[in-house]
């Protein structure tokens, strides 16, 4: 699982999921009797506090949960997401009409009140975040890398954090040839030999992250994508590949991420 994969948009559904478990504890109803006033709250029926509030609940940690996983999970042919979102909404319809619906000497409590207000932007996070750029955003930021990492060689940090290994100070370093040109062999007899055509510079591996959730299609042109590159995570490209990059992801899949604008190079 990697939380780096999480969204502004589910920084608002985890928020107003902790907000609804709270309300789930405040008075669902109060009311008064002949100068008796009592109130309860939505735990002393099973029905309201582990089918309204904990449904909604549930539903938040599908959503989050189903983003950080390396990809998209399905149980019995739906995307956990989806059912995440589902149960959100149907939350937020069962609260509405419980509020409208308050029966006669009865006063809505805290509990449901706030409830009904967290439930609903709960569920308007849920599938806003999708739609609205600003909520696609990483929620929490990739790391600055100090250099990229040689290709081949394991990040200390582990895999997806590029970090050069630091030659100690003072030892030898190769001369490396200009603007990637070849060193020219002389002739015999001194003549001056004619400048060789130069050739492009050779793909250098890099590390880079993408600003938001990008697809990964495979090498064989396929319409479909085989993955998801996600915000805050580090990934090694390998190849170019017309105008995108060839991509090494952590479990050794490879694809090409066919929108390479705005990446952040490590």
């Amino acid at each position: 699982m990697n939380i780096r994969s999480l969204t502004r948009g589910d920084g608002v559904v985890i928020g107003a999921a902790v907000l609804l478990f709270i309300a789930s504890f405040l008075d669902y109803y109060s009311y008064s009797v002949s100068g008796y006033s009592d109130s309860r709250s939505s735990w002393e029926s099973l029905g309201t506090g582990l089918g309204l509030y904990m449904g909604a609940v549930i539903g938040a940690a599908l959503i989050v949960l189903n983003r950080c996983l390396p990809q998209p999970r399905k149980v019995a042919g739906l995307d956990l997401g989806t059912v995440g979102v589902a149960f959100t909404i149907l939350s937020v319809w069962t609260f509405f009409w419980s509020l409208v619906d308050v029966p006669d000497g009865i006063d809505a409590g805290a509990g449901l009140i706030l409830g009904f207000i967290a439930a609903l932007v709960l569920a308007a996070a849920a599938i806003a975040t999708p739609l609205v750029p600003a909520l696609q955003a990483a929620l929490v930021g990739a790391p600055r890398p100090a250099a990229p990492q040689p290709y081949g060689a394991q990040p200390p940090g582990g895999y997806g954090y590029p970090g050069a290994q630091q030659a100690p100070y003072g030892a030898p370093q190769a001369a490396q040839p200009y603007a990637g040109q070849q060193p020219q062999a002389p002739q015999a007899g001194g003549g001056a030999t004619a400048a060789a055509p130069q050739s492009p510079a050779p793909f250098s591996p890099f590390w880079y992250a993408v600003p938001a959730p990008r697809p990964l299609f495979g090498e064989d042109g396929a319409p479909t994508p085989i993955a998801e590159l996600a915000p805050g995570t580090w990934y090694l490209a390998v190849e170019q590949r017309g105008q995108g990059l060839l991509t090494e992801m952590q479990d050794g899949r490879r694809g090409v991420l066919q929108d390479a604008t705005d990446i952040q190079r490590g």
